[in-house]
C-alpha cells in the first residue's frame, strides 16, 4: 500500500518540469555550501566543535537556561515559560491584550509554524503579518512553508507576479525579480509603519549574556523591532548556547550550510528593550525535554535548523515540500515527525534513500539517517510496518537459510530476462515502478567461483 507521502510525491513528479527545476534549483545550493566549505581548511574541525558544544548544552541544558533566564531579566527582558504550543500561543495573546496590540508584524519563525501562532491569533482578531518576502507570499496564497530556510522556493516568479497583480497591484505580467522586490518592499513598508508590536525567532540564545541572536538576510526582524515598541521572542530551549565564544563557530556554519554564503547579511543581537519599549522572550519546550532524555534521539536536539539536510535529499528534492505530512520536510522533518507522533507521521519514513547525504553535510553532525534507521526498525512496535515488506523478507529469510533453494532460485532466475513484459512489470512489482529492472547474468557469482575452484583444485 503506497503512504501518503509517496501518494503525494507522485502527484508532484506528475509535472516534471517542475520536479527538474526543483531538485537542480536545491543542488545548486548544496554545490554552494560545498564551494565554502571547502574554502575553510579548517571546516570538518568547526563541525566537530559544533558538535561538542551542542552535546555539552544539551546535557547542562537546565543550567543553562536558568544562566540566560537570569541574564535576560537583569537586562530588561521580561521571560516566560511555556510547557507547550498552546501556552506558548496564550502567553503571546495576553501580552499582545495587555498592549491593546491590533497589528503583529513577524519575521521568520518555524517556532510560531509548530505552535500554530497565526491562526489563533488570527482567531482572536489580531493581524498578523509575515515580513520575510518567501513567508509573506505564501501567506497571502494561503499556503505553509515548504523548505524551513526558504520557505517559496517551490514558487516559480511568474507565480508570484501573477499574486502580486492581485494582491498589490503589479504591473500586469511582470515578473522580473527586481521589479518584484521593490513592489514588496513598498507594501511591506506600510505593513512595518502601521503594526503595534514585533515578533522574532530565535536562531540563538546566549547563556551568558542573556541576549538572542536572529539571523536573515532581508534586515526585516530589524525593521520592525527597531519601529514596535513590543518586541516578542519565540525561543525553544534547544536554541540556548553558552557564550559568544560558542556562537562564534555556529556563525561560521550557519549560513555556509544554508545558502551557501559567508555569513548572513544581518545578524542581529537583542539585549535589551529598546527606550520605552518592553522586550518578552517566551522560551518553549512543547516535547524537547522529552527527546533530550532519550538517548537514540538526543542529537535532534543539535539542529540549528540550516536546512543543508534537504537540499541534499534526492527525495525532498525530487518530491517537494508538501509530500511530507510534518510541517517540516526533509530528512530532519522526518525524524522530528517521529518524535512527536510515530503512529501519525511514520509514512515519512519512506522518503528516505538512506544515502547518508544528510549525515555528511549536517555541519553540527546530527546522525539523522542513522535515526531515521532505527526508526524503521521499530515500525512494527507501532503497526505500521507494510505487511508486503514483512512477507518478503520472511521469504528472502527463508530462502537465504537454504542454500540449496537459494542455488536453484539463482540459477532460473534469468528466465525473467525473455518473460512478457506484462508478467515483469506489473503491480506485484514495486521496483518496477519507473524502474527498469537489472538484467540478470546469465550464470551467477557462486557458480563461477566453484568452477573456478574446482579447476585450480585439478590444476
Amino acid at each position: 500500500m503506497s503512504t501518503k507521502h509517496a501518494k503525494a510525491a507522485k502527484r508532484f513528479i506528475r509535472n516534471r518540469e517542475q520536479e527538474q527545476w526543483h531538485n537542480e534549483t536545491l543542488w545548486l545550493v548544496r554545490q554552494k555550501r560545498d564551494n565554502m566549505a571547502m574554502r575553510i581548511p579548517e571546516w570538518e574541525e568547526l563541525r566537530e566543535q559544533a558538535n561538542r558544544i551542542k552535546a555539552h548544552t544539551v546535557a547542562e541544558l537546565a543550567c543553562y537556561l536558568e544562566q540566560f533566564s537570569s541574564a535576560a531579566e537583569n537586562n530588561g527582558a521580561i521571560v516566560h515559560w511555556a510547557k507547550d504550543a498552546q501556552e506558548h500561543n496564550e502567553i503571546v495573546y495576553d501580552i499582545l491584550k495587555q498592549h491593546q496590540v491590533k497589528k503583529l508584524i513577524k519575521s521568520k519563525s518555524m517556532l510560531t509554524e509548530e505552535c500554530l501562532l497565526n491562526p489563533y491569533l488570527i482567531d482572536k482578531g489580531i493581524e498578523v503579518v509575515e515580513s520575510d518576502l518567501g513567508e509573506r507570499i505564501l501567506q497571502l496564497m494561503g499556503e505553509h512553508p515548504s523548505h524551513i530556510v526558504m520557505p517559496a522556493i517551490h514558487k516559480k516568479r511568474e507565480e508570484v507576479g501573477k499574486l502580486f497583480e492581485e494582491k498589490m497591484d503589479s504591473e500586469k505580467d511582470n515578473s522580473d525579480p527586481t521589479y518584484l522586490t521593490h513592489i514588496a518592499r513598498k507594501y511591506l513598508r506600510k505593513e512595518f509603519l502601521t503594526a503595534d508590536a514585533a515578533m522574532t525567532g530565535a536562531n540563538f540564545g546566549i547563556a551568558q549574556t542573556g541576549e538572542v541572536v536572529v539571523c536573515t538576510n532581508e534586515g526585516n526582524a530589524d525593521m520592525g523591532t527597531s519601529l514596535c515598541k513590543l518586541h516578542i521572542v519565540s525561543m525553544g530551549i534547544e536554541k540556548v548556547i553558552p557564550d559568544l565564544k560558542s556562537l562564534s563557530v555556529f556563525t561560521r556554519l550557519l549560513a555556509r550550510s544554508a545558502t551557501g554564503q559567508p555569513s548572513t547579511t544581518y545578524t542581529s543581537h537583542y539585549r535589551k528593550p529598546i527606550e520605552g519599549g518592553e522586550m518578552h522572550i517566551v522560551i518553549v519546550d512543547n516535547g524537547r525535554s522529552k527527546i533530550q532524555h532519550n538517548f537514540n534521539y538526543e542529537r535532534i536536539l543539535y539542529c540549528i535548523r540550516c536546512g543543508a539536510c534537504m537540499n541534499t535529499c534526492p527525495v525532498y528534492r525530487r518530491s517537494g515540500g508538501y509530500s511530507y505530512t510534518y510541517f517540516i520536510p526533509g530528512p530532519i522533518g522526518i525524524n522530528l515527525g517521529m518524535l512527536k507522533s510515530p503512529k501519525k507521521y511514520s509514512d515519512n519514513l519512506s522518503a528516505c534513500s538512506l544515502c547518508y547525504s544528510c549525515n555528511n553535510v549536517c555541519p553540527v553532525k546530527v546522525n539523522l539517517a542513522d535515526q531515521i534507521y532505527r526508526w524503521r526498525q521499530r515500525l512494527n512496535l507501532f503497526h505500521k510496518a507494510s505487511t508486503t515488506k514483512k512477507l518478503m523478507s520472511k521469504g528472502m529469510k527463508f530462502i537465504f537459510g537454504h542454500p540449496a533453494l537459494y542455488g536453484a532460485v539463482l540459477k532460473i532466475a534469468p528466465i525473467i530476462n525473455h518473460l512478457p513484459r506484462f508478467l515483469v512489470y506489473n503491480k506485484l512489482n514495486a521496483w518496477g515502478h519507473g524502474r527498469e529492472l537489472p538484467r540478470f547474468a546469465g550464470k551467477s557469482f557462486n557458480s563461477m567461483w566453484k568452477k573456478g575452484k574446482q579447476l585450480t583444485i585439478n590444476n
